[in-house]
């Protein structure tokens, strides 16, 4: 593994870590990995850099060893540790990783100072203490559909702490009119942050790609979150409906003389 290079990147929920990573993730000419241990195949993180990047191969980590032992020359691999994860890991400790951390800019001493080769200033975010750590939930999408008024509505409840106070909300979320978008709000920034992802429209009954949704907070009222999200649900007919409608507007805009003619 010597023309192999393992970087593991850490930092406080919200630092801006996948946003570090991903500026060295745009060359599709590069062989690249990332791997998020502990976060499941659901990992919110995980499928954007899947629609953003798809070029870049996940690892399982049920399979990162085996993976590892395989790697062509030159590859890169990026390991996301989560907050949630202890950095003293057995996962990390037979690696031999190159260790970045993404940190607030005012924070000039803790544990990731003490871990990272590297500390790179993240977003200025408030640190929470090793004893009022946040607690993370996580659901899966895939197939759910929002029209934006709803997901506006359910958003804004969220994060306004009707729930329990949130310092992290993102998810992937499907629309009725084919389009994703990755949605994140950071608690001490402004507003809720909608990004289109690049991936084709689907128009076809209901998505068959992953979304989800993670929340990190505390006090957070689970049950009530999660029926909040399932009532922003679209139902098999009006997804049908709403996209019968966007398939004509479609068909209009790339035949407008047939519209015309008609």
């Amino acid at each position: 593994m010597s023309s192999v290079t393992l970087i593991a990147v850490a930092g406080p929920t919200g630092s801006g870590k996948t946003t570090w990573m991903s500026q060295f993730l745009q060359d599709p000419n590069r062989s690249l990995f990332y791997c998020c241990p502990g976060a499941g195949a659901g990992s919110v993180d995980q499928v954007r850099i899947a629609y953003r990047f798809p070029w870049v191969q996940l690892i399982p980590e049920h399979q990162a060893q085996q993976v590892l032992t395989t790697l062509p020359d030159q590859a890169r691999v990026y390991f996301e540790v989560g907050f949630h994860l202890d950095l003293d890991s057995p996962f990390f400790a037979a690696l031999p990783c190159h260790h970045v951390a993404v940190l607030p800019p005012e924070l000039t001493a803790s544990e990731w100072h003490d871990w990272a080769d590297e500390v790179i200033p993240g977003n200025a975010i408030t640190v929470p203490t090793s004893d009022n750590l946040p607690e993370l939930w996580r659901s899966p999408l895939t197939g759910q559909v929002f029209d934006p008024p709803s997901l506006d509505e359910m958003l804004i409840e969220l994060t306004s702490g009707a729930y329990g106070r949130v310092q992290r909300a993102k998810g992937i979320f499907e629309l009725p009119d084919g389009r994703a978008f990755y949605v994140d709000f950071l608690e001490g920034l402004q507003g809720i942050e909608y990004t289109e992802l690049s991936i084709p429209r689907w128009l076809e009954g209901r998505p068959n790609r992953l979304s989800g949704i993670e929340v990190v907070g505390w006090n957070l009222d689970k049950d009530a979150i999660a029926q909040t999200v399932l009532d922003g649900c679209l139902s098999d007919s009006i997804i049908a409906q709403y996209q019968e409608q966007y398939k004509a507007l479609i068909s209009d805009e790339t035949n407008p003389e047939e519209t015309i003619l008609a």
